[in-house]
């Protein structure tokens, strides 16, 4: 994972980060705007620079945000001083996949082009620490590539193997990412 890292550290240096468009997805939008009107603990799974968090945090949420790359993280924290979302916002430099540091319960967990970017082999310890972290009725929205002969992406079926023995898929969308690849969303409830 120190390759990763270190890679992910370079994107950001160089300023090549077609991911981070600094907007937050449409799907986040009117999931926060039609969800329980109480609001409560989120968690943003890499969360690179911290748009989606603040997002959540402007809208109640109290929010952790974990990412593997030092200098996302650093920037996300800046940020969040910048808004004013100390309080709200917490940020880790932290492999998804090996998240025991954390507490939970969570509300809410958020993917969006995480999972699909880790190697398979680790994929069921971040699946087991979803499951441990997201409360009974929690919800865990999902954004992913579809498989690509890069290895990088995660199918349906993918998907319902790794969570489907503590989650349940709600809905699901197929579409295509604004850089080419198909892709797609699921909303997923822990039972």
């Amino acid at each position: 994972m120190r390759w990763k890292a270190w890679r992910l550290d370079l994107h950001y240096l160089l300023d090549r980060t077609p991911w981070d468009t600094g907007i937050t997805p449409p799907e986040v939008v009117e999931w926060v705007e039609s969800a329980p009107p109480d609001p409560g603990q989120a968690l943003d799974l890499g969360c690179g620079t911290g748009t989606n968090s603040l997002y959540l945090a402007r809208h109640g949420w109290q929010v952790v945000g974990v990412d593997i790359s030092r200098l996302a993280i650093c920037r996300a924290r800046r940020k969040a001083k910048r808004a004013g979302a100390g309080r709200k916002v917490r940020f880790y430099r932290a492999d998804v996949s090996r998240l025991d540091f954390l507490p939970g319960p969570f509300d809410l967990a958020l993917d969006i082009g995480c999972l699909h970017s880790i190697p398979p082999g680790r994929r069921d310890a971040y699946a087991a620490g979803l499951a441990r972290l997201v409360r009974p009725g929690g919800h865990y929205l999902l954004y992913a590539f579809t498989p690509r002969s890069s290895g990088l992406g995660v199918s349906p079926r993918g998907v319902r193997r790794l969570f489907g023995p503590s989650f349940g898929v709600e809905r699901q969308e197929g579409g295509t990412d604004p850089t080419g690849p198909s892709s797609a969303w699921y909303w997923l409830v822990r039972e």
